[in-house]
């Protein structure tokens, strides 16, 4: 999954633990059992007893080391950390992260490949055969900063849904294409302003159009996310739900359309909320306001099972993320595949929990910086649209 991140400046929220969409999670737990039953089919065997955690010993307050067997990351150093030292980290409810750990099995990274035969078994224990098996397996690094410095950010991300129709018309009068003909060959294709105002552009897309929507607002928070459900209305009239995965970019830079609000002084509240006041203020400026976007993401269409629905789209690990528990991180500080304790207090969410990094994006950079991928719908796009506060982060390796 491709998202960007919009610079924001925000003036007020409500403080609250993360309320990510309650029907997310049960969607979650009603699957979790297909998923556990599919990936234990030739594992009948109980989850094997562990011995009491060895105290780390070696990993006090000393400073920087190479972590063993890890594939040294560039632009972060991992310093050898106790489990003590993870906020929340008795607490935390491990079954739901352990959704994500599965899946992250279904493509692991080679450190982890052979833990999964334990992660798939463990699925079905307690929250403390889980933990001490953790404990006993793996060990916690603090991520720093090649400075040193161990305090970053946090944004989140999340899955557009929104109503859709096969054919314009009726308000639906907002394109979602797929990719042209002649994508890889144009480079860079032709900018959002050019797409919507040159013939030869238009040309290029004719019959490429998946559905239309209402709101070109919208359409730019699906291009920025870089994937979505839609609730499509077909032809005949039936309305189904699919998802439009990102299938490529016209090659173009991505330009925050809310730094460009705040550049001209447009507005103080530059969050999703903000932007769409100002749009619906200001009609006679929308298309300069997109146009500020030179990027355009193109999709394709995949349907939805009731399993896919109840995760988020593919990760750039290749596997879907779950909710609440999957990370983007920036792969040359922290590899695709890796559990990471994840701790940040702020106006919008007070976080301490077990997530796997397994997705990326453009604006991800950095050692201590990850995006929390939310969800999907209207309350997980609130969350998300809020989400810039501190962050510090635990990589968690095995022994």
């Amino acid at each position: 999954m491709v998202h960007q991140t919009i610079a924001t400046k925000i003036t007020s929220a409500n403080s609250a633990s993360i309320r990510i969409n309650p029907m997310n999670f049960r969607l979650l737990r009603l699957v979790a059992t297909t998923l556990i039953v599919g990936t234990l089919a030739a594992c009948s065997t109980k989850p094997p007893k562990t011995p009491a955690p060895p105290r780390d010993s070696a990993a006090a307050t000393g400073g920087y080391q190479p972590v063993p067997a890890a594939p040294g990351p560039s632009k972060s150093r991992w310093v050898p950390a106790e489990w003590n030292d993870l906020p929340g980290f008795s607490d935390d409810a491990l079954f739901e992260a352990w959704n994500a750990w599965l899946r992250s099995c279904e493509k692991p990274a080679p450190a982890f490949a052979p833990l999964c035969p334990d992660v798939r078994r463990l699925s079905i224990a307690s929250g403390e055969e889980q933990r001490a098996w953790m404990m006993d397996k793996l060990r916690p690094y603090r991520v720093e900063a090649v400075d040193g410095r161990v305090d970053g950010m946090l944004t989140g991300y999340y899955e557009p849904l929104m109503d859709a129709a096969r054919t314009p018309g009726n308000g639906f009068n907002v394109p979602l294409y797929g990719p042209p003909a002649d994508l890889g060959v144009r480079k860079p294709w032709y900018t959002r302003q050019q797409i919507d105002t040159q013939a030869a552009a238009q040309a290029a897309l004719a019959g490429k159009a998946i559905a239309w929507v209402r709101d070109p607002v919208e359409a730019m928070v699906l291009h920025i996310q870089g994937s979505g459900r839609i609730r499509i209305q077909e032809a005949d009239g039936s309305v189904r739900l699919v998802r439009l995965a990102f299938a490529g970019t016209n090659d173009q830079p991505y330009k925050s359309i809310g730094k460009w609000l705040l550049d001209q002084g447009l507005v103080r509240d530059a969050t999703w909320p903000g932007i769409t006041a100002w749009a619906e203020q200001n009609p006679q400026r929308l298309n300069e306001l997109l146009w500020s976007n030179p990027r355009y993401v193109f999709f394709k269409e995949e349907p939805l099972s009731t399993l896919d629905a109840a995760f988020g789209p593919r990760g750039a690990q290749g596997v879907p993320l779950t909710p609440g528990r999957s990370i983007a991180v920036d792969r040359a500080s922290i590899p695709y595949g890796t559990p990471v304790w994840l701790a940040s207090s702020g106006p919008t969410v007070q976080l301490s929990r077990l997530v796997l990094a397994q997705d990326t994006g453009s604006a991800i950079l950095g050692a201590v910086r990850a995006d929390f991928f939310t969800g999907w719908g209207h309350e997980a796009g609130e969350v998300a649209g809020r989400l810039k506060q501190n962050l510090r982060l635990w990589a968690l390796w095995p022994r």
